[in-house]
Protein backbone atom coordinates (compact mmCIF):
# COMPACT_ATOMS: atom_id res chain seq x y z
CA UNK A 1 0.00 0.00 0.00
CA UNK A 2 1.36 3.40 -1.00
CA UNK A 3 0.46 6.61 0.86
CA UNK A 4 1.69 9.94 -0.55
CA UNK A 5 1.19 13.28 1.22
CA UNK A 6 1.91 16.95 0.56
CA UNK A 7 0.76 20.13 2.31
CA UNK A 8 1.78 23.67 1.45
CA UNK A 9 0.77 26.98 3.05
CA UNK A 10 -0.85 29.50 0.75
CA UNK A 11 1.39 32.37 1.84
CA UNK A 12 5.00 32.49 2.96
CA UNK A 13 5.27 33.48 6.61
CA UNK A 14 1.68 32.56 7.47
CA UNK A 15 0.50 29.47 9.29
CA UNK A 16 -0.89 26.61 7.24
CA UNK A 17 -4.51 26.31 8.39
CA UNK A 18 -4.76 22.86 6.80
CA UNK A 19 -3.87 19.81 8.89
CA UNK A 20 -3.17 16.29 7.68
CA UNK A 21 -2.57 12.78 8.98
CA UNK A 22 -2.06 9.87 6.60
CA UNK A 23 -1.00 6.27 7.04
CA UNK A 24 -2.11 2.82 5.90
CA UNK A 25 -5.11 2.83 8.25
CA UNK A 26 -6.43 6.38 8.32
CA UNK A 27 -6.35 9.60 6.33
CA UNK A 28 -7.58 12.87 7.83
CA UNK A 29 -7.46 16.19 5.98
CA UNK A 30 -8.73 19.31 7.75
CA UNK A 31 -9.19 22.68 6.10
CA UNK A 32 -9.48 25.48 8.64
CA UNK A 33 -11.99 28.11 7.56
CA UNK A 34 -10.40 31.51 6.96
CA UNK A 35 -11.33 34.01 9.68
CA UNK A 36 -12.13 37.45 8.25
CA UNK A 37 -14.00 38.62 11.35
CA UNK A 38 -13.53 38.42 15.10
CA UNK A 39 -13.78 34.84 16.38
CA UNK A 40 -14.24 35.12 20.14
CA UNK A 41 -11.34 32.63 20.44
CA UNK A 42 -7.87 33.38 21.75
CA UNK A 43 -6.36 30.39 19.93
CA UNK A 44 -7.28 30.80 16.27
CA UNK A 45 -8.03 28.64 13.25
CA UNK A 46 -4.65 26.89 13.04
CA UNK A 47 -4.88 25.74 16.66
CA UNK A 48 -8.44 24.54 16.13
CA UNK A 49 -7.61 22.51 13.01
CA UNK A 50 -4.61 20.91 14.71
CA UNK A 51 -6.47 20.05 17.91
CA UNK A 52 -9.53 18.71 16.11
CA UNK A 53 -7.38 16.76 13.68
CA UNK A 54 -5.18 15.08 16.26
CA UNK A 55 -8.19 14.30 18.47
CA UNK A 56 -10.30 12.76 15.72
CA UNK A 57 -7.35 10.64 14.56
CA UNK A 58 -6.92 9.27 18.08
CA UNK A 59 -10.61 8.40 18.26
CA UNK A 60 -11.06 7.12 14.69
CA UNK A 61 -8.03 4.84 14.73
CA UNK A 62 -10.10 2.08 16.30
CA UNK A 63 -12.24 0.22 13.78
CA UNK A 64 -14.90 -0.22 16.45
CA UNK A 65 -15.67 3.51 16.55
CA UNK A 66 -17.86 4.74 13.67
CA UNK A 67 -16.36 7.75 11.92
CA UNK A 68 -19.34 10.04 12.69
CA UNK A 69 -19.06 9.17 16.38
CA UNK A 70 -15.31 9.78 16.34
CA UNK A 71 -15.80 13.23 14.81
CA UNK A 72 -18.67 14.16 17.12
CA UNK A 73 -16.66 13.15 20.19
CA UNK A 74 -13.61 15.02 18.88
CA UNK A 75 -15.66 18.20 18.38
CA UNK A 76 -16.97 17.91 21.94
CA UNK A 77 -13.51 17.32 23.41
CA UNK A 78 -11.93 20.27 21.62
CA UNK A 79 -14.82 22.51 22.63
CA UNK A 80 -14.25 21.48 26.24
CA UNK A 81 -10.57 22.41 25.92
CA UNK A 82 -11.30 26.09 25.33
CA UNK A 83 -14.83 26.75 26.53
CA UNK A 84 -13.49 28.42 29.69
CA UNK A 85 -11.30 30.87 27.77
CA UNK A 86 -13.24 31.46 24.56
CA UNK A 87 -16.77 32.36 23.45
CA UNK A 88 -17.86 29.27 21.57
CA UNK A 89 -21.22 30.88 20.80
CA UNK A 90 -19.51 33.64 18.84
CA UNK A 91 -20.71 33.53 15.20
CA UNK A 92 -17.09 33.48 14.01
CA UNK A 93 -15.81 30.74 16.33
CA UNK A 94 -13.07 28.74 14.55
CA UNK A 95 -14.24 25.97 12.25
CA UNK A 96 -12.84 23.46 9.77
CA UNK A 97 -13.90 21.21 6.95
CA UNK A 98 -12.78 17.61 7.27
CA UNK A 99 -12.35 14.54 5.12
CA UNK A 100 -11.73 11.12 6.68
CA UNK A 101 -10.92 7.84 4.96
CA UNK A 102 -10.36 4.71 7.01
CA UNK A 103 -8.99 1.57 5.40
CA UNK A 104 -9.57 -1.97 6.55
CA UNK A 105 -8.80 -5.25 4.78
CA UNK A 106 -10.85 -5.26 1.59
CA UNK A 107 -12.70 -1.99 2.15
CA UNK A 108 -12.80 1.63 3.19
CA UNK A 109 -15.12 4.00 5.04
CA UNK A 110 -15.28 7.75 4.54
CA UNK A 111 -16.74 10.94 5.95
CA UNK A 112 -16.74 14.43 4.45
CA UNK A 113 -18.00 17.57 6.18
CA UNK A 114 -17.28 20.97 4.66
CA UNK A 115 -15.26 21.79 1.55
CA UNK A 116 -12.85 18.87 1.47
CA UNK A 117 -12.95 16.52 -1.54
CA UNK A 118 -12.59 12.74 -1.45
CA UNK A 119 -12.19 10.87 -4.73
CA UNK A 120 -12.36 7.08 -5.10
CA UNK A 121 -11.28 5.57 -8.39
CA UNK A 122 -12.35 2.01 -9.12
CA UNK A 123 -10.94 1.07 -12.48
CA UNK A 124 -12.65 3.41 -14.93
CA UNK A 125 -15.29 4.63 -12.46
CA UNK A 126 -14.98 7.58 -10.09
CA UNK A 127 -16.90 8.40 -6.93
CA UNK A 128 -16.34 12.09 -6.14
CA UNK A 129 -17.50 13.05 -2.66
CA UNK A 130 -17.50 16.84 -2.45
CA UNK A 131 -19.55 18.90 0.00
CA UNK A 132 -20.29 22.04 -2.02
CA UNK A 133 -22.93 23.49 0.29
CA UNK A 134 -20.67 26.33 1.44
CA UNK A 135 -20.02 27.44 -2.14
CA UNK A 136 -23.78 27.62 -2.72
CA UNK A 137 -24.32 30.09 0.12
CA UNK A 138 -24.01 33.88 -0.07
CA UNK A 139 -24.45 33.79 -3.85
CA UNK A 140 -24.92 37.54 -4.33
CA UNK A 141 -22.03 38.42 -2.02
CA UNK A 142 -19.82 35.82 -3.70
CA UNK A 143 -20.59 37.24 -7.15
CA UNK A 144 -19.76 40.74 -5.93
CA UNK A 145 -16.42 39.57 -4.53
CA UNK A 146 -15.61 37.91 -7.85
CA UNK A 147 -16.02 41.23 -9.65
CA UNK A 148 -13.00 42.77 -7.93
CA UNK A 149 -9.30 41.96 -8.41
CA UNK A 150 -7.31 40.70 -5.43
CA UNK A 151 -5.63 43.56 -3.60
CA UNK A 152 -8.28 46.15 -4.39
CA UNK A 153 -10.33 47.93 -1.68
CA UNK A 154 -13.48 46.65 -3.35
CA UNK A 155 -12.30 43.06 -2.99
CA UNK A 156 -11.54 43.48 0.70
CA UNK A 157 -14.96 44.99 1.44
CA UNK A 158 -16.78 42.39 -0.65
CA UNK A 159 -14.97 39.50 1.02
CA UNK A 160 -15.95 40.80 4.45
CA UNK A 161 -19.59 41.06 3.38
CA UNK A 162 -19.39 37.56 1.92
CA UNK A 163 -17.92 36.19 5.14
CA UNK A 164 -20.72 37.67 7.24
CA UNK A 165 -23.28 36.11 4.88
CA UNK A 166 -21.50 32.75 5.05
CA UNK A 167 -21.37 32.82 8.84
CA UNK A 168 -25.11 33.52 8.94
CA UNK A 169 -25.63 30.32 6.92
CA UNK A 170 -23.17 28.18 8.88
CA UNK A 171 -24.63 25.13 10.59
CA UNK A 172 -28.27 26.11 10.03
CA UNK A 173 -30.91 24.36 7.88
CA UNK A 174 -30.65 25.49 4.29
CA UNK A 175 -27.03 26.58 4.75
CA UNK A 176 -23.88 24.54 5.07
CA UNK A 177 -22.35 22.35 7.77
CA UNK A 178 -18.84 22.39 9.14
CA UNK A 179 -17.05 21.31 12.31
CA UNK A 180 -16.92 23.95 15.05
CA UNK A 181 -18.27 23.64 18.62
CA UNK A 182 -21.51 21.66 18.22
CA UNK A 183 -21.12 17.89 17.66
CA UNK A 184 -24.62 17.65 16.15
CA UNK A 185 -23.25 18.94 12.83
CA UNK A 186 -21.95 15.42 12.22
CA UNK A 187 -25.53 14.41 11.40
CA UNK A 188 -25.09 16.32 8.14
CA UNK A 189 -21.80 14.76 7.05
CA UNK A 190 -21.50 12.83 3.80
CA UNK A 191 -20.61 9.23 4.68
CA UNK A 192 -20.24 5.89 2.95
CA UNK A 193 -18.15 2.79 2.42
CA UNK A 194 -17.01 0.60 -0.43
CA UNK A 195 -14.91 -2.41 -1.25
CA UNK A 196 -11.39 -1.95 -2.58
CA UNK A 197 -9.37 -3.83 -5.18
CA UNK A 198 -5.89 -3.62 -6.65
CA UNK A 199 -7.29 -1.00 -9.04
CA UNK A 200 -8.65 1.28 -6.30
CA UNK A 201 -7.16 4.75 -5.95
CA UNK A 202 -8.12 7.25 -3.25
CA UNK A 203 -7.38 10.96 -2.96
CA UNK A 204 -8.35 13.43 -0.23
CA UNK A 205 -7.80 17.12 -0.95
CA UNK A 206 -8.40 20.43 0.78
CA UNK A 207 -10.06 23.00 -1.47
CA UNK A 208 -6.71 24.68 -2.11
CA UNK A 209 -5.38 21.48 -3.70
CA UNK A 210 -8.71 20.76 -5.41
CA UNK A 211 -8.14 23.99 -7.37
CA UNK A 212 -6.31 21.72 -9.82
CA UNK A 213 -9.84 20.72 -10.88
CA UNK A 214 -12.03 23.64 -9.81
CA UNK A 215 -9.87 26.11 -11.78
CA UNK A 216 -10.20 23.85 -14.80
CA UNK A 217 -6.55 22.83 -14.99
CA UNK A 218 -7.36 19.11 -14.88
CA UNK A 219 -10.35 16.79 -14.86
CA UNK A 220 -10.77 14.53 -11.84
CA UNK A 221 -9.56 11.47 -13.82
CA UNK A 222 -6.49 13.41 -14.95
CA UNK A 223 -5.87 14.66 -11.41
CA UNK A 224 -5.86 11.07 -10.14
CA UNK A 225 -3.49 10.10 -12.95
CA UNK A 226 -1.12 12.94 -12.00
CA UNK A 227 -1.26 11.97 -8.35
CA UNK A 228 -0.42 8.36 -9.21
CA UNK A 229 2.41 9.23 -11.60
CA UNK A 230 4.02 12.24 -9.93
CA UNK A 231 2.48 12.58 -6.47
CA UNK A 232 0.71 15.30 -4.48
CA UNK A 233 3.66 17.70 -4.55
CA UNK A 234 3.40 18.00 -8.33
CA UNK A 235 -0.37 18.48 -8.21
CA UNK A 236 0.07 21.38 -5.79
CA UNK A 237 2.91 22.77 -7.93
CA UNK A 238 0.52 22.87 -10.89
CA UNK A 239 -1.94 24.88 -8.82
CA UNK A 240 0.78 27.25 -7.61
CA UNK A 241 1.91 27.89 -11.18
CA UNK A 242 -1.62 28.83 -12.24
CA UNK A 243 -2.05 31.08 -9.21
CA UNK A 244 1.24 32.84 -9.91
CA UNK A 245 0.18 33.51 -13.50
CA UNK A 246 -3.03 35.17 -12.30
CA UNK A 247 -2.12 37.04 -9.08
CA UNK A 248 -5.17 39.35 -9.15
CA UNK A 249 -7.64 36.52 -9.86
CA UNK A 250 -8.97 38.08 -13.03
CA UNK A 251 -8.70 34.89 -15.09
CA UNK A 252 -9.64 32.40 -12.39
CA UNK A 253 -12.03 34.09 -9.96
CA UNK A 254 -11.18 33.26 -6.37
CA UNK A 255 -11.00 34.81 -2.90
CA UNK A 256 -7.26 34.42 -2.29
CA UNK A 257 -4.43 34.35 -4.76
CA UNK A 258 -3.01 31.19 -3.12
CA UNK A 259 -4.78 29.02 -0.60
CA UNK A 260 -3.37 26.43 1.79
CA UNK A 261 -3.22 23.19 -0.19
CA UNK A 262 -3.13 19.60 1.09
CA UNK A 263 -3.41 16.40 -0.91
CA UNK A 264 -3.19 12.73 0.04
CA UNK A 265 -3.06 9.90 -2.49
CA UNK A 266 -3.39 6.18 -1.65
CA UNK A 267 -3.16 3.10 -3.86
CA UNK A 268 -1.73 -0.42 -3.80
CA UNK A 269 -4.61 -1.94 -1.85
CA UNK A 270 -4.68 -5.64 -1.08
CA UNK A 271 -8.25 -6.90 -1.55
Amino acid sequence: MRVLVASDPGSVGRDNEDWVHADERLVAVLDGATARTETGCIHGVTWYARRLGSTVVDLAYSYSTPLPQALADAISRVAAEHQDTCDLDHPGTPSAGIGLARFRPGGLEYLVLGDVSLVIGQGGKLNIVTDDRVSRTAAAERAEADRHPIGSPGKTAALLAMKHAELAARNVPGGYWIAEADPKVVEHALTGSCQVSEQTRVAVLSDGAARAVTLGLLSWPNALDLLRAEGPTELIALVRQAEAEDPQATRWRRNKCSDDATAVYVDGFTP
